[in-house]
């Protein structure tokens, strides 16, 4: 098979990650006998530096054509000042590329146990979580202001707006997970206070007949973020809107370790989406060769299980960097051993060759 993937190296260790990936798959299309063809492209500050766009058109144009995107981060103190935030061409790439729900795995490593900030009796039966999180709408992109209150003073608002459409894209894409996972969804709204959390949960049960051997639950999302500190390992696939999915994805990241592992997909109708790690540009590593790689490694192998219908691929890659974790390898964030973001990479690939 040959495979057309955009590469976005963008700024901070976003290159250096890639770099890695990109090692990382070719190594997997040397074993499984795939061919990829990469075409680097230019996002964020390092496209404000070279076009003054943070999202030039030729980079939307590449994205567009080809079967996948990978993305390495976005961002940075340099570009502060910019009209333009390097981070704005992420809203745009998103919206070109028409991904709509956000899939945010959250795995705790067995020998990883130790860097959880949870006791060991919470988590010593494994975390294993997937939070599918609505993108493209909600609070962040509702009708918004400032006005002045005579009473109390300048004013600002924020509209949280959800339209049957935008719900049940996202839960058929949680309830397709679902169902090949443990055959358990639950939905975090805030429909004890809120319209449009009363709309997802009457959108999303109603649905449940299209995936009988699916079991639906419900919780707030305040209790949601307790219960995931109190007892992670009852959840299985979380469904939820933007701004609740933003919050709870960090979280379940903080709770398995290490945000340098932690990887995610962006997708929609199509094929296409975008993977990126969600660690961030981490402008103070960049150039020093010890990030840690396995964040975008591993959305590399979201790429080929979402985008590319290569679950032998994916799953040879994320054996891998577990297999290797487990053996005591890895960066300064999550083995004594300080390996540098190469050698770290030289054990995953290593692992892929046998």
């Amino acid at each position: 098979m040959k495979y057309n993937i955009t590469l976005l190296p963008g700024d901070g260790i976003g290159p250096e990650t890639i770099a890695q990936a990109k090692r990382v798959l070719l190594a997997i299309g040397e074993k499984f006998g795939h061919e990829f063809n990469f075409k680097e492209e230019l996002i964020g500050g390092a496209a404000i530096d070279a076009t003054g766009d943070p999202l030039p058109q030729e980079t939307v144009d590449s994205c567009l054509s080809s079967q996948a995107v990978l993305l390495g981060s976005v961002g940075g103190p340099k570009w502060d000042d910019c009209p333009r935030r390097p981070e704005a061409a992420l809203l745009g790439i998103r919206k070109a590329m028409n991904v709509y729900a956000n899939l945010r795995p959250a795995k705790l490593y067995p020998s990883l146990t130790h860097f959880s900030p949870l006791k060991d009796e919470k988590i010593k039966n494994g975390v294993d979580i997937i939070i599918v999180r609505e993108l493209t709408g909600g609070i962040y992109f509702g009708d918004r202001g400032y006005r002045n209150n005579k009473t109390f003073g300048r004013e600002a608002y924020d509209t949280e707006s959800y339209s049957e459409l935008e719900i049940e894209r996202v839960a058929r894409i949680a309830y397709e997970i679902a169902e090949k996972r443990q055959n358990k969804l639950c939905l975090v709204d805030k429909a004890n206070v809120l319209e449009s959390s009363r709309l997802w949960r009457k959108i999303v049960t109603d649905i449940n007949e299209d995936y009988p051997t699916v079991q639906v639950s419900e919780m707030f999302v305040d209790n949601a973020a307790m219960q995931l500190c109190l007892d992670p390992t009852q959840f299985d696939v979380i469904v939820t809107s933007n701004m609740f999915g933003d919050i709870l994805s960090d979280l379940s990241a903080a709770i398995v370790g290490s945000i340098g592992l932690a990887p995610s997909a962006s997708v929609g109708e199509t094929g296409l989406g975008l993977y990126e790690a969600i660690h961030g540009s981490a402008p103070t590593l960049a150039g020093k060769n010890v990030c840690n790689p396995a964040g975008t490694i591993l959305s590399a192998a979201l790429m080929l299980r979402h985008s590319l219908n290569a679950e032998k691929e994916a799953s040879a890659i994320e054996n891998a960097v577990a297999s290797a974790i487990e053996c005591g390898f890895g960066t300064q964030d999550i083995s004594s051993m300080k390996q540098s973001t190469s050698e770290f990479t030289d054990e995953i690939i290593s692992r892929i060759k046998v």
